[in-house]
């Protein structure tokens, strides 16, 4: 299967089960959302880089670990009720945070080498979430799972997210420019920015899902999420 085709599936999944994903995961977004603005009016918009990580650590877990669920249930032909995915999500919270710090470190470091590196490290940790989650592989084990996985699928991982991720990135940018430039944002407007943004990176989470699921199970057994 190549980009193409997983994202056809992934904005089908997307549209058929939007309004599920956004009460899944959008009040989680804007809360982070609210904490990282509250914290750069506080500190005058001079919050150091790792605050605004220790925020990503403490939000981002819970919403993309429920999502991750919300998937994997879905693919099976379940249809579980909001509060029972996050009943499952919340412990693995923890180590979830642990792993997206480990990840975002590893990213940060290959990045300071030149970008090249940091987008190789990307793509090789792309599928430690899912193993995380799903598998329930310890941070490092899932890492370093992660890098097996992605062996021989290196361009289709990096096509699954830099398909949505870089069009949406470039997006946020010129919004910010047309309508912030030059002066702190308003906080709501900033907030549905931070929000439809946010919502739209989910898509790049169900894609990888579906990547996931053909590189690591037999062809007699892969499935997609419904």
């Amino acid at each position: 299967m190549n980009v193409l085709a997983i994202l056809r599936d992934a904005c089908f999944f997307y549209s058929r089960h939007f309004l599920t994903i956004v009460r899944l995961c959008l009040p989680l977004i804007l809360l982070e959302s609210l904490t990282r603005l509250g914290i750069d009016h506080w500190l005058a918009n001079d919050a150091p880089p790792a605050l605004d990580l220790l925020v990503g650590l403490i939000f981002y877990p819970l919403y993309v670990g429920a999502l991750i669920l919300f998937l994997d249930a879905r693919s099976r032909g379940h249809d579980p009720a909001l509060g029972a995915v996050y009943a499952r999500a919340l412990p693995l919270w923890p180590a979830l945070a642990v792993l997206s710090g480990l990840g975002t470190l590893l990213i940060l470091l290959g990045a300071s080498l030149f970008v090249l590196p940091g987008i190789w490290v990307m793509v090789k940790i792309a599928f430690a979430e899912y193993l995380l989650v799903l598998r329930g592989l310890t941070p490092l084990a899932a890492l370093k799972q992660s890098f097996q996985l992605t062996r021989g699928h290196f361009l289709l991982v990096l096509g699954c997210v830099m398909t949505v991720l870089l069009p949406v990135w470039m997006l946020e940018v010129w919004i910010a420019a047309q309508l912030f430039a030059d002066e702190t944002p308003p906080l709501l407007p900033a907030m549905l920015l931070d929000g439809v943004v946010g919502l739209l990176q989910l898509l790049p989470t169900i894609m990888l899902f579906r990547c996931f699921m053909l590189c690591s199970e037999p062809p007699a057994r892969q499935s997609e999420p419904g």
